[in-house]
C-alpha cells in the first residue's frame, strides 16, 4: 500500500463517514440533550461496531455475514427501537439546564456505546462499502500491517469527524439558558433522534 492509495481510502472513508445520516444524527442530538460524554460514547460504538466489520470484510467473512440476517435484523431493529424510545423521552421531557442533566454515569454511557455498536453492526451498507473498496486499496493479498494501517485512518478520520459534530453541537448546547429554549431543542433533538431510528428501520 502506497501513499496515494492510503490517501485516496482515507478520502473515501471521510465522505462515507461525514455524509449525513443515523449516526452523525445522533451524536450530534445526544451532545445537545446530555453533554459530550454522551455524544463521544454513541461515536466510540459507531467506530467499535465499523472496525468489527473492517475485520470481518478484511478476511472474507463478509458473505458469512450477510448470511446471519437475523441476526443483523434483531440488531438494527434493537438499535432504531432504542433511539426511537430515547427521542420521545426527550421530546417529553421537563425542560431541564442542560448542566443539570448530564448522562456520566457508566451504566448509561455503556448502553449508548453498546447502541452505537449494534446499529454499525446491523447495518447492511457497511459490508457492502468494505467488499467495494477493500480490493481496490490492497488487492488481492491482505497482511496484518495493512489491516493496521486501515485502522489508524478508519480512526483519525472518525476522530475529526465525531470530534467535530461533538465540538458543534457543545457550543449550540451552551446556548441553552432557559427552560424555553431548552423545551425546544430537547423537541428538537428528540424528534432527529427518532429520525435517525425511522431511517435505520427504513435502510435495506
Amino acid at each position: 500500500m502506497d501513499l496515494a492509495t492510503i490517501l485516496a481510502f482515507a478520502a473515501a472513508f471521510f465522505v462515507f463517514a461525514a455524509s449525513p445520516g443515523p449516526d452523525n444524527m445522533t451524536i450530534v442530538a445526544r451532545t445537545i440533550s446530555s453533554g459530550a460524554a454522551s455524544g463521544v460514547a454513541y461515536g466510540a460504538g459507531t467506530v467499535v461496531g465499523i472496525l468489527i466489520l473492517l475485520v470481518l470484510a478484511a478476511f472474507g467473512l463478509s458473505i458469512i455475514a450477510t448470511k446471519m440476517a437475523s441476526v443483523m435484523t434483531v440488531l438494527r431493529y434493537s438499535g432504531a427501537a432504542y433511539l426511537i424510545w430515547m427521542g420521545i423521552r426527550l421530546w417529553t421531557a421537563a425542560p431541564v439546564v442542560p448542566e443539570l442533566k448530564p448522562v456520566s454515569g457508566r451504566r448509561g454511557l455503556l448502553s449508548i456505546f453498546a447502541t452505537g455498536v449494534a446499529l454499525n453492526l446491523g447495518n447492511p451498507k457497511m459490508p457492502l462499502f468494505y467488499v467495494a473498496l477493500l480490493p481496490n486499496v490492497v488487492g488481492t493479498s491482505l497482511t496484518s500491517a495493512h489491516l493496521g494501517i486501515l485502522i489508524a485512518v478508519i480512526l483519525a478520520v472518525e476522530i475529526v469527524v465525531i470530534g467535530g459534530h461533538v465540538v458543534l453541537a457543545g457550543r449550540a448546547r451552551n446556548l441553552l439558558r432557559t427552560p424555553r429554549i431548552v423545551r425546544r431543542v430537547n423537541r428538537a433533538a428528540g424528534g432527529v433522534m427518532i429520525g435517525a431510528g425511522v431511517a435505520v428501520v427504513a435502510t435495506r
